[in-house]
């Protein structure tokens, strides 16, 4: 592609992000997905500047209403960010618009002066108000400086920046050593995660799908955080474990991993498209102890049958996704008051019925990728009050008997967040059931067969 015609595509990407309600990545991939004459090298600098122009929204909607345009559109945006990020004056621009066939139009003189207004301002003014300058939603914020407190700024500094690409070594397949040496092999510099012993940070982007690494199974695409939530769930050989909210399965397969493929491992979840693409992704890494079940009306007849059966549920609860800000930068523009409210209803309902899974002395444990406290300890703080039954698990303790060494954040859970620990931002919680005279018996009837049977039937 031409540069003029990268420049309309970008412009015809936003627009496309701007017109739904699907998450970016999503659109996004789509978008390439009908276009496959798109090279490689075209889709990268498409992909970068959208997603840069989403993480710099605001404070480009706040220079282009100083100039008096109130009315932000794909085309705008652009323009803005060229005039500001990289000082470009209608001269510049000149030969990319309105000279080719697939570049974008002309400028019209409005435009001209846009550029011309804009062109070498800083991306961040003083007058901003803080919300602009962290490019949040202003209504959130008492809500993000309650959750970080003195660390508020560079928090929100940090969510601002792009995420990097971790990796999650299949071991399964490898140990974290051959599985550097095998990207080494494809030319890929892959650095050991500093939390997660599972973990590889990459330098820079690459294209997952072209190396042998990946297609073979080695490693998956997973977020640092996102791998220590699965690794605290402390899933092992021979236990009946439930992921309760799995998704496309990026936890159930790291699950599966920890458990060596021994043992019970059921995969739930209310979207059957998004369980049903999770199979492609266990047939690569080699995972064979996964059952698929669909919640819902016949998946409550499953729960009653299974309740009490289970050493481990974790609860990956449906969440704002505040965490995971620097990876959806549109999300956060996307997120309303009132969806707090719906999902912390949600998280409490999911939350009470994924407890009844857990055995007397099994553990339940919860995790977000919020940052938000209504979200994470309020919500756990709610059910321990309503269910005596369970009690909270030393964070610390875990940690060091699953992972090893000093946990990274203080107090009974766990808290990540972008610039104290370079992960997503992710809460987690260990709970565990009593063990007492009350509680039904840990031997519960082994269903396995019924999931094997309906595996068969939901595949």
């Amino acid at each position: 592609m031409t540069p003029a015609a990268r420049l309309q595509a970008v412009i015809d990407v936003l627009e496309a992000v701007a017109a739904t309600d699907r998450p970016a990545d999503g659109v996004i991939g789509a978008w390439f997905k009908e276009r496959r004459f798109v090279g490689s090298k075209d889709r990268r600098d498409i992909a970068e500047r959208v997603y840069g122009i989403l993480r710099r929204r605001a404070r480009l909607d706040w220079w282009l209403a100083r100039i008096g345009i109130v009315k932000p559109t794909a085309r705008r945006w652009l323009l803005a960010d060229l005039a500001i990020g990289e000082r470009a004056m209608p001269e510049d621009l000149q030969p990319l618009f309105g000279r080719e066939t697939y570049g974008p139009p002309t400028l019209t003189p409005d435009e001209r002066g846009l550029v011309a207004r804009l062109s070498g301002q800083p991306l961040s003014h003083g007058d901003m108000p803080d919300w602009v300058r962290g490019e949040y939603p202003g209504w959130i914020e008492p809500a993000l400086r309650a959750a970080f407190g003195e660390d508020f700024a560079a928090e929100v500094a940090a969510m601002r920046e792009e995420a990097p690409l971790d990796l999650r070594v299949n071991t399964l397949k490898a140990t974290r050593d051959e599985a550097i040496a095998a990207l080494a092999d494809e030319g890929v510099t892959a650095q050991p995660t500093v939390l997660s012993p599972i973990g590889l940070r990459l330098d820079g982007r690459v294209a997952l799908s072209a190396l042998k690494a990946f297609r073979d199974g080695l490693v998956e695409v997973q977020d640092e955080g996102s791998q220590l939530v699965a690794l605290l769930t402390d899933a092992r050989p021979g236990q009946a474990v439930v992921d309760y909210c799995a998704g496309a399965g990026g936890k159930t397969l790291a699950l599966a991993a920890a458990m060596r493929n021994k043992g019970r491992l059921i995969a739930c979840d209310v979207y059957e498209n998004r369980m049903a693409r999770a199979q492609e992704r266990m047939r690569r890494a080699g995972v064979h102890n996964v059952t698929r079940r669909l919640l819902g009306a016949e998946g409550d007849k499953w729960m009653k049958r299974n309740a009490g059966s289970f050493d481990r549920v974790l609860v990956d609860a449906p969440c704002s996704g505040t965490g995971t800000w620097r990876r959806n930068p549109d999300a956060r523009w996307r997120l309303l008051p009132e969806d707090l409210d719906r999902l912390a209803a949600l998280q409490a309902d999911i939350l009470a019925r994924a407890a009844k899974l857990v055995r007397p002395g099994g553990r339940l444990i919860y995790a977000t990728c919020s940052v938000l406290a209504v979200e994470n300890e309020g919500q756990v703080r709610s059910f321990l009050a309503a269910a005596p039954n369970f009690g909270p698990q030393s964070l610390s303790a875990v940690w060091t008997s699953v992972i090893g060494g000093a946990c990274p954040s203080d107090g009974p859970w766990l808290r990540l967040s972008p610039a104290r620990h370079g992960t997503d931002g992710f809460f987690v919680a260990v709970m565990e059931r009593a063990l007492d005279s009350r509680s039904a018996p840990a031997d519960q009837p082994d269903h396995q067969g019924d999931d094997e049977k309906n595996q068969k039937h939901e595949e």
